[in-house]
């Protein structure tokens, strides 16, 4: 499409959104002055859109009330990105959003035109995304409630449990929510540790909607503070651990992760804490690439108890 058709396409999506905008309003969202505005306001009427005009000084424009668009229009780059979004939200396979999905592609496919039908529908079978799906557990259970909380900046009340604690209940203002590897994550103030903490999904056992507000910190940014957070992590054990890999390796693996990585001679070192040497344990346990541990030694006692575990498990096999 050339550039004017998309302006004025898009002064129809702004009617469509805002009800009423001014002259001024419209031409400073369209980088336009207001006769072209004016001239763009001719070009819908004459594709048969009803437009209001108030006359006046900074008159305004608005659609007629009832007003039905035809079939929706969008450009191939719009069409290629709704349908990636969907094809995203299905390999997320939230079990309770898949008929939410559905309905919504439904409602798409019957109002585009022939051409975009045909071309959305070639994207979803041609297309496959290979995202991490949820891990086990039933976070979405909480996504809709946590997310109006989140938007109507509202408190809950949270009954938590931790790696090797009972559920302890706390009352958190959730700022934002956050997807990565597979698991669900809210960051938020939570009053019982008066501080910032990040929370998984996956242990949350119940959550009520308080009555009270709160107003989030301007331009927080979940996945910045998720990042941040993993190179101070609460704890009462200081953590030094040299990973014998390379950076590029170390990224792959460990994702975000690895800019927490200090480069050393021997490999790349992490420096962090943890409430749980048996949880640290585990999860070094997993990566493809050997490391030592510096510190601390209830670590090592526990690096040292999974592999006796597992010798003996396979010796048994």
């Amino acid at each position: 499409m050339s550039g004017p058709t998309i302006r004025v396409l898009t002064l129809l999506e702004l009617l469509q959104s805002h009800g009423r905008m001014t002259g001024t309003e419209l031409a400073e969202q369209l980088n336009v002055d207001k006769r072209t505005v004016r001239r763009y306001i001719r070009s819908l009427e004459d594709l048969g859109i009803p437009v209001t005009t108030e006359q006046g000084r900074d008159g305004g424009y608005m659609l007629i009330a009832g007003f039905k668009l035809p079939p929706m229009m969008f450009t191939n780059e719009e069409t290629l990105s709704l349908s990636l979004g969907l094809l995203a939200a299905k390999a997320l396979n939230l079990t309770d959003m898949q008929p939410a999905i559905s309905s919504v592609q439904a409602k798409l496919e019957r109002v585009m035109p022939a051409k975009l039908k045909s071309r959305a529908r070639a994207i979803s079978e041609n297309i496959d995304l290979m995202l991490p799906e949820s891990l086990p557990g039933k976070p979405q259970q909480h996504l809709q409630p946590l997310l109006e909380a989140v938007q109507q900046q509202r408190s809950l009340r949270i009954l938590y449990a931790s790696h090797e604690k009972g559920a302890v209940e706390r009352d958190v203002d959730p700022y934002g929510l956050l997807f990565r590897r597979g698991r669900w994550y809210m960051s938020g103030y939570c009053h019982l540790r008066r501080d910032l903490r990040t929370f998984r999904l996956d242990r949350l056992e119940n959550i009520e909607l308080l009555g009270q507000n709160f107003i989030r910190p301007q331009g927080f940014n979940t996945a910045e503070y998720f990042r941040q957070s993993l190179k101070n992590m609460p704890g009462n054990l200081q953590v030094r651990v040299l990973l014998h890999t390379s950076k590029e390796q170390a990224a792959e693996e460990l994702g975000s992760m690895a800019s927490m990585l200090e480069p050393k001679d021997e490999g790349l070192l992490l420096s962090t804490r943890t409430d749980s040497a048996r949880w640290f344990a585990l999860w070094l346990s997993q990566l493809p690439f050997d490391f030592s541990i510096l510190e601390p030694v209830e670590l090592k006692q526990a690096l040292k108890a999974q592999a006796e575990k597992l010798i003996g498990i396979a010796e048994k096999t």
